[in-house]
């Protein structure tokens, strides 16, 4: 009886927080500029946030809760219209350019193409335990644009091999040589992170913030301009963390000869390059192209997704069946088709508009740029308050963006710094993202110090995304 009283007692803690917000804003009734109608979307979007927060269903069944409320209040009208309205975000492009970023990266795990990449720069950098780092994150480098899951590429294909490197090297999470264990962990999981902001398929959630981006500022931000304004710092970043983390979390073994041989071996297990693999790689450089030269061709980005996937199938270089059976690309697919089209309806009804009017109250007399920078600064510390980036994401960016643009912040730069930042925030906690989780859960490195060396990494990072980024932006004419 206990037991039962405790489940019902925890379901109803974690539905309270949703029901405490969004019901409170139905019953406290529309502020004056705002419809019933409109705030009602506002509630049920407030609410809905609250819930990815507390938890009480995933992200999918939260939203098509969501949606399913709006629905029977009577927000979208009646008819078959009101359900055309219900489903309209899942006619937006970026939806299904997450939706085919997920069904891509399975691909390219059940190929063991990602895992041959990994597995040759680990040859051939592998000979000392700096070099395994650089190694590491060469990986993520060349891994993060076509492989456009943060999750998939951190925890299915580099995590189990950093692991295997670590134990090669002896190291035990209870025993001697935990540090240098510690020090392969944290660059697997900080360099996933700056392949997250470097690409924008480099997180599935970041195409979220074009969509924001769009709504707010009117402004295009695609896979060619996130590129454009990463590059010179993700190189930089690169380049330095493996060293940086050298000196924070500093290896007790130097030298790697054993890891190095356990990368020969698995790829000697592997044979030699198949067809399959081959045709993976050449397909997935070709969608690379094809999005970097997407000004040029005019076909966005989810239809060269979609025609990847097709290629895939076409040539049968993977099973339908096995694509079809990756849940998370379909949890993706509703639940920000869902907060697409809640979105869509915010700024159809003026919330949108009647928010920024209210912050533009609190943000008169401060300089643009100066505005443009204290938001990016409190959104990246913001991140210890929340368990997933995309949650962090959803809840707070295409606020932060509406704050900005009161303030009179340069769309472009508030919109880099912002979506920068939405990914190199991980590095401040072990419970941040998916792989982070994963690489903090081999247990080498203690909570304390992960925080410990999360904020030296945090330092880092701003000293060069916005040291050498905010003089690069400018010469873009972003500010």
């Amino acid at each position: 009886m206990s037991e039962s009283w405790r489940h019902a007692g925890g379901f109803l803690g974690r539905w309270a927080p949703v029901l405490a917000v969004g019901g409170g804003m139905i019953a406290a009734g529309p502020p004056e500029g705002l419809s019933a109608n409109a705030w009602w979307f506002a509630a049920v979007f407030t609410g809905t946030i609250v819930g990815f927060l507390s938890r009480p269903l995933p992200m999918g069944p939260m939203v098509l809760v969501g949606l399913v409320t709006l629905l029977l209040a009577g927000a979208y009208g009646d008819g078959p219209k009101a359900v055309e309205g219900m489903l309209s975000g899942y006619a937006d492009a970026t939806v299904w350019l997450v939706a085919s970023a997920f069904l891509l990266s399975g691909t390219v795990v059940r190929t063991g193409f990602g895992r041959r990449i990994a597995l040759l720069l680990i040859r051939s950098l592998g000979r000392t335990t700096l070099g395994l780092g650089y190694a590491i994150a060469g990986s993520e480098l060349l891994l993060g644009p076509i492989i456009p899951s943060n999750t998939a590429r951190g925890g299915a294909v580099m995590a189990p091999i950093v692991n295997a490197l670590a134990l090669a090297l002896g190291a035990s999470p209870s025993g001697e040589r935990r540090q240098t264990g510690g020090y392969l962990m944290l660059c697997g999981a900080h360099a996933n992170l700056i392949a997250a902001a470097m690409f924008f398929t480099g997180m599935a959630a970041n195409p979220q913030l074009g969509i924001f981006a769009r709504d707010v500022f009117d402004v295009r931000w695609d896979w060619t301009t996130w590129f454009r304004g990463s590059w010179l710092m993700g190189l930089i970043s690169f380049g330095l963390l493996p060293l940086v983390l050298y000196k924070l979390h500093r290896p007790d073994v130097t030298q790697s000869p054993a890891a190095r041989q356990e990368a020969i071996d698995e790829l000697r297990e592997m044979g030699p390059w198949n067809g399959s693999q081959i045709a993976v790689g050449l397909l997935l450089v070709a969608m690379v192209v094809g999005w970097a030269l997407e000004p040029w061709h005019g076909v966005y980005s989810a239809g060269i997704a979609l025609t990847g996937i097709a290629a895939i199938l076409i040539l049968k270089l993977d099973r339908w069946q096995d694509m079809t059976g990756d849940r998370a690309a379909w949890d993706a697919l509703i639940w920000l088709g869902g907060l697409v089209g809640i979105a869509k309806y915010l700024k159809s009804e003026g919330v949108i508009d009647w928010f920024a009017d209210l912050m533009k109250e609190q943000v008169v007399g401060l300089h643009g740029v100066v505005a443009a920078i204290a938001l990016a600064l409190i959104y990246f510390f913001s991140m210890y308050a929340f368990s997933m980036l995309t949650g962090h994401i959803v809840a707070m960016g295409g606020a932060f963006f509406v704050v900005a643009q009161a303030a009179g912040s340069p769309p472009m730069l508030i919109v880099a710094m912002i979506s920068y930042f939405s990914n190199l925030c991980g590095c401040l906690t072990n419970y941040s993202t998916g792989p982070v989780v994963i690489y903090s859960g081999f247990d080498y490195v203690t909570t304390r110090r992960w925080f410990a060396v999360g904020f030296g990494v945090a330092m880092f990072h701003l000293v060069v995304w916005l040291g050498v980024g905010l003089p690069y932006w400018k010469l873009l004419g972003w500010w």
